[in-house]
C-alpha cells in the first residue's frame, strides 16, 4: 500500500533523509521511532504530500503522493502541532472537512460524539490541548480514510481517552483494512498496536522488522559464575550492552534464543536467566549500538 524507495530529502545544507526505503502493507500499523531530529516528521510530511522528495520514489497504491488530490482525499494526517482556523467551532471544522473530503461520513461523525463527548458549538480555541487532539481524531476518523498518518498523535490525551483512540484505530484497521503510519516517542503505546517497527537515526533507516521478530531477536541475559567470568564469553557473544552488578553480569545481546542458551550453558554458569525486553529497551540498546547511548539504564 505504502512504498518508499530510496527517498532522500534536503533542506538547504541539511540532509533530513538519506536513501530511506520502507513498505507498509494494506491493513497494517507501522510504527516509526527514532532519535530527536532523525527525520521522522519529514518522512510523514512526505507521505502526507506536504513535502516533495529530492530523490527516490514515494507512492500510495502505486500512485505518487505529491500534488495528487485522489490520494490526499483518502488520507488523514494528524501533525504534532495542530492548527485550526481562528474562531471555528467543532461544528464549523466538521462542515469544513465535509466540503473537502468526498468520503466524509456524517453518520460516523454523529456516532463519535458519544466517544469524544465535546459540545459541537464549543470554539476550538477555548478547548485544552488534549481536547483539541480529540477533535483532530474525531474529524480524521469521520473521514473514513484509507490511510492514516499520525505524528505524536496521543500527546496530551489522558489514559482513558488514549485507550479509546487506540481501540478506534485498531477497529478501523480490522474492519476496513485502513493502513496506519504512526510516529511516537511513547514506545509503550506503539508496542500495543503496531505490526511493524522502523527505527530512523540521523536520516537513515537502521532497522525495519515485524515487531514480534524484533522482540525475539534481542535478549537480556543475567549470568553469574562461581568463579571469574570466562574470558572468552564476550568474544562468543558480543553484547550491545553489558553491566556488572556484584557477581552478576548483565548482557544485552542480539541473536536466536536457542543459540544464545546453548552458548551460555556451555560455560556452566551458576545462574542463567534470559528476560524479555520491551520495545523501549530494544530502542535504547539499538541506539547505543550506533553511538546514541546513555549509561546505567538498567534498574
Amino acid at each position: 500500500m505504502i512504498e518508499v524507495e530510496g527517498v532522500s530529502k534536503q533542506f538547504q545544507e541539511l540532509e533530513a533523509l538519506k536513501d530511506v526505503s520502507l513498505s507498509v502493507h494494506k491493513g497494517s500499523i507501522y510504527g516509526l521511532v527514532g532519535s530527536n531530529g532523525a527525520g521522522k516528521t519529514t518522512l510523514l510530511k512526505l507521505l502526507a504530500g506536504i513535502y516533495r522528495q529530492n530523490s527516490g520514489a514515494l507512492t500510495i497504491d502505486s500512485q505518487p503522493v505529491f500534488e495528487n488530490d485522489a490520494i490526499k482525499t483518502r488520507t488523514a494526517f494528524i501533525p504534532d502541532l495542530l492548527y485550526f482556523f481562528p474562531n471555528f467551532s467543532v461544528q464549523d471544522v466538521a462542515h469544513f472537512h465535509a466540503g473537502i473530503y468526498p468520503q466524509w461520513n456524517q453518520a460516523r461523525f454523529e456516532k463519535l460524539r458519544s466517544v469524544f463527548n465535546i459540545e459541537v458549538k464549543r470554539r476550538i480555541k477555548t478547548l485544552s490541548k488534549g481536547m483539541q487532539r480529540q477533535i483532530a481524531f474525531w474529524m480524521s476518523l469521520a473521514l473514513m480514510p484509507d490511510v492514516m498518518i499520525l505524528d505524536e498523535p496521543i500527546d496530551g490525551l489522558d489514559p482513558v481517552m488514549r485507550q479509546k483512540v487506540k481501540n478506534l484505530i485498531i477497529q478501523d484497521v480490522a474492519e476496513r483494512e485502513m493502513t496506519v503510519m504512526i510516529s511516537s516517542h511513547n514506545l509503550r503505546d506503539l508496542e500495543d498496536i503496531c505490526d511493524n517497527i522502523g527505527i530512523l537515526h540521523q536520516g537513515e533507516m537502521l532497522i525495519q522488522k515485524d515487531l514480534d521478530d524484533l522482540k525475539a531477536d534481542v535478549h537480556k541475559i543475567q549470568i553469574a559464575f562461581s568463579g571469574d567470568v570466562p574470558p572468552t564469553l564476550l568474544q562468543d557473544m558480543p553484547a550491545l550492552y553489558q553491566e556488572k552488578r556484584g557477581s552478576v553480569l548483565i548482557l544485552i545481546v542480539r541473536g536466536v534464543y536457542e543459540d544464545i542458551i546453548r552458548s551460555m550453558q556451555s560455560y556452566h554458569p551458576a545462574v542463567l536467566d534470559i528476560l524479555p525486553l520491551t520495545l523501549e529497551e530494544i530502542f535504547i540498546y539499538e541506539m547505543g549500538d550506533h553511538g546514541y547511548e546513555i549509561k546505567n539504564i538498567l534498574y
